[in-house]
This record gives structure tokens, sequence and C-alpha cells, in this order.
């Protein structure tokens, strides 16, 4: 178990052992001091509380809807992409009806063993063509270097030039997909998406939201699931030369079922989601003896400094059939706490008083380990 959810398990140790009553909108009972009493309501005026209900779920819809016409922005331009030759590929070049001017092909050699290596200097030499400048060009640049030099001992010369060894240029795909490896720029342009796929796509634990992607001395994250689940190909890149794409694993993509349910832990988000209700049911659901189906509580963090938020905090009453329903409808987050209580919904403030520390030993955890 990681330091993470041992801070959790330990405030909700606390909790349970308190025996606390909440109801929505009250004030505080059963605290002695006037002082706590405060600072209490301080952390309350910094937590957004809801409840989950159809229109919750009508909001969170539409704004799904609109994040997926938002995302689709136009395609990536691939149509101007010219492969530039480096040190170390090679060619094949023939001139028609001039078979003295290329290397008959041979059984037991392949045509990039017969081809011309573009050398360290950067250049190819040919048939009363020497030290053509390759590195760098395009190959109609260098063929039409072939025929203006070729067309001094030959009339009107057809040259064709073709790459037959990609050596000079790489992409990096690394980690949590099923071959990774090192993979050639061509002269087909190559996206990040298609990187991935060449690498034989993510594997069950990736970390199907994001990849890091890194260019030189940059790294930024991409919201890869975007792409996938909204059309948004603004995340797709095409790739350069030492481009470096990473699938994490999916390790932190978990929430956690604490409470009076059957089975208390962490519960894993695929690239499917998680609903609510899938996260009671893989935790055995509530405990049908002790559990306050009314009391079913998620606790989501939030950025204090950027958004004076400390939390939001959404209440699920799940003694109604409707409620179920909107429970399959309420999708998780990474890192969201669901709790489920015990005792009678009585002292709202109290509860989340005692939940807000969660959050911040998550905070604090967080930082720790970046």
């Amino acid at each position: 178990m990681d330091l993470r959810c041992k801070t959790l398990l330990a405030t909700f140790i606390t909790f349970t052992l308190g025996g606390c009553n909440i109801i929505p909108g009250s004030h505080f009972e059963g605290i002695e001091s006037s002082s706590n009493a405060e600072q209490y309501q301080n952390e309350l005026d910094k937590v957004n509380i809801q409840l989950i209900d159809s229109e919750l779920i009508a909001l969170e819809n539409s704004r799904q809807t609109v994040n997926r016409k938002a995302g689709k922005t136009q395609a990536l331009d691939i149509s101007k992409y010219e492969y530039r030759l480096g040190v170390g590929d090679v060619l094949t070049i023939g001139v028609w009806d001039h078979p003295e001017l290329t290397i008959p092909a041979a059984v037991q050699r392949t045509a990039e063993f017969d081809g011309f290596r573009v050398q360290a200097d950067g250049t190819i030499s040919y048939a009363y063509a020497p030290n053509i400048q390759a590195e760098g060009k395009t190959i109609a640049e260098v063929r039409a270097e072939l025929v203006k030099r070729l067309s001094r001992v030959i009339e009107n010369p057809q040259v064709d030039v073709k790459v037959v060894g990609f050596r000079s240029q790489r992409t990096y795909v690394t980690g949590a997909v099923t071959k990774p490896g090192v993979f050639p720029i061509t002269e087909v342009p190559m996206t990040l998406i298609d990187a991935i796929n060449q690498a034989g796509g993510l594997t069950e634990n990736a970390d199907w939201t994001s990849v890091t992607f890194t260019r030189g001395d940059k790294t930024e994250v991409i919201a890869i699931n975007d792409f996938y689940e909204q059309g948004d190909v603004s995340k797709n890149r095409l790739l350069k030369h030492g481009d470096i794409v990473h699938i994490a694993r999916n390790d932190q993509q978990n929430v956690f079922v604490l409470g009076d349910v059957k089975k208390s832990g962490t519960v894993g988000i695929n690239r499917y989601g998680l609903s609510l209700a899938q996260a009671l049911s893989e935790s055995g659901g509530l405990n049908e003896n002790t559990a306050n189906a009314s009391g079913v509580f998620v606790l989501r963090k939030r950025d204090l400094e950027k958004e004076g938020v400390l939390a939001d905090v959404y209440q699920l009453d799940a003694k109604s059939i409707t409620a179920l329903v909107l429970a399959d409808k309420f999708r998780l987050q990474p890192s969201d706490i669901v709790y489920v209580t015990s005792a009678p919904v009585a002292r709202w403030n109290r509860v989340i008083s005692l939940l807000l520390p969660s959050v911040t030993a998550v905070e604090r955890v967080d930082n720790l380990g970046n």
C-alpha cells in the first residue's frame, strides 16, 4: 500500500471513530472548542458542496459536449512534408538505358548493401558525379543535381533515385506500449499517433489520458485521450529526429473507496473511465446493515492557490432507484475519494471538516513526489 493510501486510511479511521452525523447546510454540532469551530468554518468556506442530481449530470454532459466541439480543430497539415537526407541514409541510383551505370542486383545482396551511403561529410559519389551534397537535401534535389552532372556526358539522362535505407533519423517510443523501441523517420510522415500504433498500441496498464512528448530540451504532457475520445487532432504531432514519446503506467489513475463498504481500497480507472456506481460495485457495495445510503460522498481535490477552492464535495442519496442511475452517470476522476458513512445524516459540516485533512495530505504527498 502506497503512502497516499495509508494517509487517506488514517484520516478516515479517525473519521469513523468520531461517529459523526451530517446534514447538508447545517452548522457545527458537538464541537466544544469555539476556535476549532471557527477553523472548520474557514475550511468549509473553501469547499464547493453539490448534490448529485439530474441537473448536475446534465451540466457535466453539456460541458463534455462543448469540449468535444472545441476539440475538433484543423487537422495536422502534412501535405508539404519532405524527407531530408542525413548521414547514413542509403540510396539506389539508376539511369534509364544505361545499365553500365547501374549496379546489377545480386542474389545474395540487398539493395541497401549495394546502395550509395551518405558519407560522414554529407556527400555521395556516383559515376561522372563525385561529391554530391546529399545531407539536408530532398530526393528531388539530389536527383536534379545528378541530372545536371550526368548531362555533361549523357544526353537527357533519365535518373531514378530512391532511399532504400533510412538510417539517419529516428524517434523513440518508450513506456507502456506493446513493443517499445526505436522507429526510423522515413519519407512517409510519422505522427505521434502513428508512432504509438507502430509500437503495437498502448497496453492494458497504460495511462490512456496523456503522453509525455520530448523534443530537444522541451517536454510537454499531451492529453492524448482528447484525441481518442473527442477527435481533438491538435493533440497530434508530426515527429522529427530525436523526438521521444513516453507512455506512463496508469498506477496513479485510481480512486479511493473508503468508509462503510464491504471492501475498501483503491479502484483503477481504465481507458473507458469509471463511474461512481462502478467504483461502489468494485468495492463490494454498501454494507446493508450499517451503511447509510444517504451518506455517499465524493471528495475531489482542487487547486487552492489558483482557483481559491480546496475541494469539491458531491453527495449522493443512494436510497432511491433514481440515485442508482445517477451514480452510473457520475464520472469519477483520478484521486477522487469516495466515502460511505455509517451514522444517520445529521452533521454535514463535521464530516466535511474531517474529510478536508485528507485533501491536504494528498497535496503534500504530491508535492513531495515532485
